[in-house]
């Protein structure tokens, strides 16, 4: 892995030299633009909409756009005098409980490394945080833009994510919200006994990317010049409107023929009653809309 930044953890008075790195990535099939007709790359030009001139990439900088239509140029220059002491510091703030931080807030994760000059100053902090149960609140400054992030020990390394906003989080204004929704206390016992019989500890690894897997296959067939075999059509029975008890009581009565440890993996495939009364089904609503978007993404 390449470290994409380089700074320090500043702890109270204690400053530990260390390097960020990306700790996950995204295993999606990537696509090209490309001519119907002959398969040749689109390719796009940088034109200044003022001259029409085509504009090379070192004369390309950044510019804010007031509401009377006016640019601001703002160029490296001026952007590295920005007064942000986080620039090269991860500044913990305090710690507190991880449970008190809502999931939303999440953003990226990177593995933290120590110099060899501060292992030792690390390896405290990092045991420290394991031995209290909390996290570390921190702010810091990464590819011009300044987070709030949480700093945590996982398998023996700290890992930085960095945290939205709180004025980045949409709030959540439905009208269904400010509706009077009446649920019966017989239907909400039959759905907390549902969640129980499908309850089982999360193993990432039980699950996989269906969609991704699909996509291959389409891409191997066109290689190989074979016709792909096309999922079955997913038939909906008509029939009168099922009550939500009666739907909740036949997904109970299917959760149960169920082993638990299989749950997991029979989910996408599994298929159950709606209310209105039809079937739904995880994978083929997911082959539906797969299809759609990969023919957007390689228009």
């Amino acid at each position: 892995m390449r470290s994409m930044w380089k700074g320090g953890i500043s702890f109270g008075l204690v400053m530990i030299p260390v390097r960020l790195y990306a700790a996950t990535e995204q295993k999606d099939i990537s696509f090209r633009q490309v001519h119907r007709a002959d398969g040749g790359r689109i390719r796009f030009r940088r034109i200044c909409s003022v001259d029409g001139e085509e504009v090379p990439y070192e004369d390309v900088v950044k510019g804010y756009e007031l509401p009377t239509g006016e640019m601001v140029v703002l160029d490296d220059e001026d952007l590295a005098d920005l007064p942000l002491p986080t620039t090269k510091a991860i500044e913990v703030l305090h710690f507190a409980p991880a449970e008190q931080l809502d999931p939303i807030l999440f953003n990226r994760s990177y593995y933290v490394e120590p110099e060899a000059a501060g292992a030792r100053a690390y390896v405290l902090l990092r045991d420290a945080l394991e031995q209290s149960g909390r996290i570390a609140i921190a702010q810091v400054a990464l590819r011009q833009r300044e987070s709030l992030a949480t700093l945590r020990s996982r398998e023996g390394v700290l890992v930085l994510e960095t945290l939205l906003w709180p004025d980045e989080v949409r709030p959540a204004a439905f009208p269904f919200l400010d509706q009077d929704i009446e649920v019966r206390p017989q239907e909400l016992t039959m759905a907390a006994t549902l969640i129980d019989s499908m309850t089982a500890d999360f193993d990432p690894d039980a699950h996989h990317d269906g969609y991704r897997e699909a996509l291959i296959e389409v891409v191997d067939a066109k290689i190989q010049g074979r016709e792909l075999a096309q999922p079955g059509t997913l038939e909906i029975a008509a029939g009168e409107t099922t009550s939500l008890a009666e739907a909740l009581k036949a997904s109970l009565a299917a959760a149960r023929q169920l082993p638990v440890a299989g749950q997991n993996e029979s989910k996408g495939a599994k298929s159950g009653t709606t209310k209105d009364g039809t079937a739904k089904d995880g994978t083929a609503k997911g082959a539906k809309g797969g299809s759609t978007k990969a023919t957007r993404k390689a228009s």
